[in-house]
Formats: structure tokens, C-alpha cells, sequence
């Protein structure tokens, strides 16, 4: 099974490469709301679940930036420590979507007690990898949860943009960030739409 899906990845990176498309890779913890985020940025029909691993296959959807500028968004597992053996061969998927990223969006539950460590254990793994090269935008998601003081700290705290992919809270400086970091600093929100 995960060997026709292989192929087909690698189909889909290759197209990717050839074109002009940037590429934006979705990663964070299990149940951090990686899911939620692609389909509120993307409309996209994806699985959304409290669940580990409802994400196994990666997920790539066309996000538009305006000035006919557009990326592909890719959703990937979620991150655990010391991932099961079984899920290896899912993991290695992700890990080939990855490598071909120019953004890695690291979306974390603002409302997680353990997010500090949970925010660590993905840069690890993102280490192991050999990733953390790639540029990281932090995405404090779930803002809806928690009390506006709370989420402006953590956003200070790790640099990090507040959304609420549930309700859409935050999205437009997400996407103005997101922007931003693949097409320059001078890139205009007024310019998405």
C-alpha cells in the first residue's frame, strides 16, 4: 500500500519542482490542529479528528497569495516521541514531503499544557532529519481556547503568529506571514485576495 503511495508523492514533489509553485509544509505535534489548519486556509476535504495519526498520507492543496502568486500547503503526520516502528514507513512519507519545503509551518496547541516540550520534541525530530535548515513559522493555533493575554505572551515567547483555524481567528497574518517569508518583506496583505 504505502509504495504506490510513494510513487504518486513523488510524482506530485516532481510536478511541484518543475513549476514555480513555493512549497509550504504543515508539521507540529499530533492533534495540534494541522488538519483544521489546511482546510480553513485551503477549503480542503480532509480528515479532522482527535486522533493519533488520523493524518498518515500527506495532503497537498494550492494556497493563493494574490499577485497571481500561489504555494502548495501540505499536511503531514503528526509528530510523537518515540514513534512506533509500525508507523515508520508513514513517517518516511512525511519526511519526503519535508525535504522539498521552503516553509515549515509549526502549529502547536496554544491550549497544551505540555507545549514547550511538545514544541521541542518536533525541532528534535526535525534535527534527527536533518530539517532545521528549512525556515520555520511558528502557529500558535487553537487562540479561540485560551484568554487573549495568554496567547499574546506565548506569541512573544516563541515568535510565533495566533490563529484559530476553527474559527478563523488570526488567518490573515498568517497568510501575510506566509507571504512575507516566500516572497519578500515588502509583500502586502492588500495584495492577498
Amino acid at each position: 500500500v504505502l509504495a504506490p503511495l510513494s510513487a504518486q508523492r513523488g510524482l506530485r514533489r516532481q510536478r511541484r519542482e518543475h513549476g514555480d509553485a513555493k512549497v509550504v509544509s504543515i508539521v507540529g505535534y499530533t492533534n495540534a490542529g494541522k488538519s483544521t489548519l489546511l482546510r480553513a486556509l485551503t477549503g480542503a476535504k480532509v480528515l479532522v479528528a482527535d486522533q493519533l495519526f488520523a493524518t498518515l498520507d500527506p495532503t497537498t492543496r494550492r494556497l493563493h497569495l494574490g499577485q497571481h502568486r500561489a504555494c502548495t500547503l501540505t499536511d503531514t503526520v503528526g509528530f510523537i516521541r518515540d514513534l512506533p516502528k509500525d508507523l515508520v514507513q508513514a513517517f518516511r512519507a512525511t519526511l519526503e514531503e519535508l525535504e522539498g519545503a521552503d516553509l515549515l509551518l509549526h502549529v502547536i496547541d496554544l491550549s497544551d499544557p505540555r507545549l514547550a516540550d511538545k514544541m521541542e520534541s518536533v525541532r528534535q525530530t526535525l534535527h534527527d532529519l536533518q530539517l532545521r535548515t528549512i525556515d520555520e513559522l511558528v502557529v500558535l493555533n487553537k487562540s479561540d481556547t485560551v484568554e487573549p493575554y495568554v496567547a499574546r505572551a506565548l506569541c512573544d515567547k516563541y515568535r510565533g503568529v495566533a490563529v484559530s483555524a476553527h474559527d478563523g481567528g488570526g488567518l490573515p497574518a498568517l497568510l501575510q506571514q506566509i507571504a512575507q517569508r516566500l516572497y519578500g518583506d515588502d509583500y502586502d496583505l492588500q495584495q492577498i485576495g
